[in-house]
């Protein structure tokens, strides 16, 4: 496979003369003028599609519908004539140009709220033409036809449109409130029943409003996409493996979704109650039976642009980490397939029933709530109302009503608000404390169960005799096994048909758990995996050593960082034990090459020098030297070689730091334009030079 090198960019994060509030489609052209001038082979977007009002790429509102916000307004074929003929789009128009000038992070909500005003007065514009009412400029009923009859080509081209313009309008409608806030009748329509809305003559203007958006958007960036195709450059898109809840896929395709489960992450060191996404899983098997056209649709528009694909979380086709949308953390989540254990099982190795209960039950002791009230009988008050008593011990379990730790926030148990909040905490901590969690039973005949993930933290588990414990990690050790199995027909099942419909290359995100399948999956289906140079270790040796960048696979992409790590600025300032660990590989490796050379040694890289343009190259310079057919970095990676683009506070560096939402993430603008890069020929050499490293 070629060796090449490339650059990860968020398209918002471009700034041009041409687009200075948030780059968008149009903005990738400059891009790629620059990146044929550095010797870039490859530009990596993080996901593009419509995702309302949220700035995450990875909160889709549709699956297939390109987000408006990158749309270039003056660049479509109806601005120039509303804008000499329409006094109010005009002043809007002027409005937005004076707006939104640079800025390092750039006000998402405002711009959509923008860019979407004068989508409207632009689309006005066109009705009130098509209805004769422009002076001066022909139109009418002749105009009207031509233009309802290329949207509606573009309709029949692509059958998603029907659902998601339905949908956004509904939205519109409700003040972009959720769907499952809307009166019974539009909350759950069929396919029946979205396509009558979709041919209502009432509403043909409104829909088509959204059908006009998508199509010019689609216009736009297949003219940037074959730009960049026409530099000899690859274009990677990302794919999310996950929707949001609120979305128009999962309005419109419910049996696709499982809105009993939330996706997420098992706890960790710095989650200790695992991390809740909030996205509904997947219905695999209703999938498959629609033979994965809702995948596959995906990929086949995706590859209209791209010569390459991410697939995001790819840990999730093999097994997602699955919770009760009841739960408000992902604790007592559990992977999907999953292996489970009999309760026959568990009687067998000597568990009976009273076992069993204490072991997949909380049990509250009346002081846990007695130590925050100061009061027996406030403690036994609050105990009441969710638990009942064990037998006369001052030990109490959940009642069946609760089914989860929502159940538990959603009660008031005392008017002093921190008092209420402790007893709440409380009780939610005792809620994750078992050993195991009970499924109810396929048959009427036994229920089984699944070890919970921390269990051996559990009070339960603490309170086992070592044979007790030898048993059941005898039974959780056989689990793990046959769900190994499991993963692997999951992830073939389901990548097979989705990586075959497609040309493009695929690449995973396989960071996180390396499933013992996983690699196998990979090369069998060609898959290029992740390596996280920074992340790439030898985690259980002393000193836990970087893996040597010649052991790479070939069949793999390198990179410095990714759009959830800190930037490689602040890693060298602020990971100083990683960092000392990668130099000890490298200096190893410059010794070596020290030997048979007759080039003066330079001031030696010190891993307490203050990060500068020196440092940054030293570290890319290094890590192109890997075996990985593709090495794509983040675009602030390679400005960091150019000390005049460092911003006064690193922290601003950053895309997205996980586990917070704000205003902050996903709105990073590049420091100066794409055109003062260009032009910026000592940058243009040093990202050259590790391009050549990397051809090696």
């Amino acid at each position: 496979m070629k060796k090449i090198t490339g650059v990860t960019v968020t398209l918002a994060s471009l700034y041009t003369k041409d687009c200075p509030g948030a780059g968008d489609f149009l903005a990738l052209k400059d891009f790629a003028d620059f990146c044929e001038k550095a010797g870039l082979k490859l530009i990596q977007l993080l996901p593009v599609n419509d995702t309302g009002t949220h700035s995450s790429p990875y909160s889709g509102l549709s699956a297939y519908a390109l987000h408006p916000i990158y749309i270039r307004i003056n660049a479509l074929p109806e601005f120039q004539e509303a804008f000499e003929h329409d006094k109010t789009f005009a002043a809007a128009y002027k409005r937005f140009q004076k707006e939104f000038k640079y800025s390092p992070r750039f006000d998402y909500d405002k711009l959509l709220e923008s860019k979407t005003t004068l989508l409207h007065l632009l689309y006005n514009y066109i009705d009130k033409k098509i209805q004769g009412k422009v002076k001066g400029v022909k139109g009418g009923s002749s105009y009207g036809e031509q233009f309802f009859l290329l949207t509606e080509r573009f309709a029949r081209k692509n059958k998603w449109l029907q659902a998601y313009a339905v949908f956004k309008n509904l939205k519109d409608d409700a003040m972009q409130s959720s769907w499952k806030s809307w009166p019974e009748e539009l909350a759950h329509m069929d396919e029946k029943h979205i396509k009558l809305r979709w041919n209502n003559k009432a509403l043909k203007i409104s829909h088509n409003f959204f059908v006009w958006c998508q199509l010019r958007a689609h216009e736009q960036f297949k003219e940037a996409a074959d730009y960049v195709k026409s530099k000899d450059i690859l274009l990677k898109g990302d794919i999310p493996i996950l929707m949001n809840e609120d979305s128009a896929d999962c309005w419109a395709h419910p049996e696709y979704f499982n809105q009993e489960l939330r996706a997420g992450s098992p706890p960790d060191g710095e989650n200790p109650t695992g991390q809740n996404w909030g996205f509904p899983t997947y219905s695999w098997d209703k999938i498959a039976e629609d033979d994965f056209s809702w995948w596959k649709q995906r990929v086949k528009l995706a590859s209209q642009y791209y010569s390459a694909f991410r697939i995001d979380h790819i840990l999730g086709f093999f097994r997602i980490w699955a919770v009760s949308q009841k739960e408000s953390t992902a604790f007592l989540g559990h992977t999907v397939p999953y292996a489970h254990i009999s309760k026959t099982e568990l009687e067998e190795a000597g568990f009976d029933e009273d076992r069993l209960k204490w072991l997949s039950q909380p049990h509250i002791p009346t002081k846990a709530i007695e130590d925050i009230t100061w009061n027996h009988d406030e403690a036994v008050a609050v105990l009441e109302k969710l638990c009942d008593r064990v037998k006369t011990e001052e030990l109490w379990n959940f009642k069946k009503e609760v089914t989860g730790d929502n159940f538990i926030f959603e009660c008031r148990f005392f008017e002093d608000n921190d008092k209420d909040w402790y007893c709440k905490q409380k009780l939610a901590e005792y809620w994750r404390n078992r050993c195991l969690i009970e499924e109810p039973a396929a048959s009427e005949t036994e229920s089984f169960y699944i070890p919970v993930y921390s269990y051996g933290n559990s009070t339960a588990w603490q309170s086992l005799n070592g044979e007790e414990k030898e048993k059941l990690e005898k039974i959780f050790k056989a689990l793990h096994e046959e769900e190994n199995k499991l993963w692997k027909e999951q992830a073939l099942s389901v990548l097979t048909p989705i990586t075959e419909e497609t040309e493009m290359i695929p690449c995973a995100e396989d960071l996180g758990v390396n499933l013992e399948c996983m690699g196998e999956v990979l090369k069998q289906l060609n898959i290029l995996s992740l390596k996280v140079i920074r992340w790439n270790r030898e985690w259980q040796k002393d000193g836990q050593p970087y893996i040597p960048f010649k052991d790479y696979p070939e069949l793999s992409v390198a990179t410095t960082s990714v759009h959830d790590s800190s930037t490689l600025r602040q890693w060298w300032n602020e990971e100083k034990t990683s960092v000392e660990a990668f130099m000890k590989m490298t200096e190893a490796d410059a010794e070596a090459e020290k030997q048979d050379s007759e080039t003066p040694e330079e001031e030696k890289i010190s891993v307490q020098n203050k990060f500068t343009s020196r440092e940054a190259a030293y570290v890319l310079e290094k890590c192109a030297e890997c075996s990985s057919a593709w090495f794509i970095n983040p675009l602030q990676d390679y400005l960091f070689m150019d000390d005049s683009l460092y911003l006064e506070d690193e922290n601003a560096e950053r895309i997205n730091v996980p586990g917070s939402v704000n205003s902050f993430n996903w709105t990073y603008r590049i420091p100066v334009s794409v055109e003062q890069l260009s032009e910026n020929k000592e940058l243009v050499e040093k990202i050259k030079k590790l391009c050549e490293i990397h051809s090696r």
